[in-house]
């Protein structure tokens, strides 16, 4: 086992549920190599080399390493120290060097205007303050820079993180008894930074979109971008037929924000600074 597996694996192991467990793993430890499809969406805002990125909640830095060995400026930072020193044994099996931070999102140790786009992919639901950190956001971005940032939807039905289905749609606490009885609780991991359900911070899409507004941003849907130029990707051969069918008759664009509003996990945003 490499230095990098060995710091990695005590954080995976509240996970041995998942039936996709080692493959999972894999993914972990060799994340900088999964990172197209989120590569992609920051090349539909920005040229990737030179840019100064600031990667927030990098957690265990796959696509901090993968941006900069695009040629972006990256600096990274992450509130668990546990964290920043995987950043840094990612960065080193790659001959990288970057600046790495162990801070949290809602006080950045950085000037105002300083970054042309700021990414925090999983991380608005953990913090304490998801005003404050978009308040942060806002102030060391540029001027006609972008955020990109994934925000969970309230109403998901197959929750992202205890991946049961139902549970956004009781009571916090019936949910959190039926995880509880599950066995996919992560209190018992003896880590201090694992939340329960009812202590992150889920949200309604227009609810986001308003909370945006209030700090100067745009908000934009980059899989509904996706869909308006015909390249949603999906997995499901049943699921490309339905979008075809509905494009055909006019109402894929409907039956999409249904499914955002109702059903989907995840909400992933570009939110623009005029």
């Amino acid at each position: 086992m490499t230095e990098l597996e060995a710091k990695i694996d005590p954080w995976l192991r509240h996970m041995t549920w998942r039936r996709d467990y080692e493959r999972w793993r894999e993914r972990r430890i060799n994340q900088e190599q999964y990172q197209d499809e989120r590569l992609a969406q920051l090349v539909r805002v920005a040229h990737l080399p030179g840019l100064q990125l600031l990667d927030l909640g990098a957690g265990m830095g796959g696509f901090a390493v993968a941006a900069a060995l695009q040629g972006a400026q990256v600096v990274a930072c992450d509130y668990n120290p546990a964290y920043c020193e995987i950043i840094a044994l990612r960065a080193a099996r790659h001959h990288l060097a970057f600046p790495i931070y162990n801070v949290a999102g809602e006080a950045l140790p950085f000037q105002a205007q300083c970054f042309d786009v700021v990414v925090s992919w999983d991380v608005i639901e953990h913090v304490r303050s998801p005003m404050q950190m978009l308040a942060e956001i806002a102030r060391v971005l540029r001027p006609g820079g972008y955020a990109l940032l994934t925000a969970i939807n309230r109403r998901a039905w197959v929750d992202p993180h205890y991946h049961l289905p139902g549970i956004n749609w009781l009571p916090r606490p019936w949910a959190e008894r039926l995880i509880e009885r599950q066995g996919r609780s992560k209190q018992h991991t003896g880590f201090q930074d694992m939340q329960r359900l009812s202590e992150m911070h889920y949200f309604h899409y227009q609810q986001f979109v308003a909370l945006a507004a209030q700090y100067g941003f745009k908000t934009y849907d980059l899989r509904e971008a996706l869909l308006c130029e015909g390249r949603l990707p999906s997995a499901r051969r049943s699921r490309r037929i339905a979008r075809r069918l509905l494009r055909t008759i006019g109402l894929e664009h409907l039956a999409y924000r249904l499914q955002r509003r109702w059903y989907m996990g995840m909400f992933e945003l570009a939110l623009y600074k005029p």
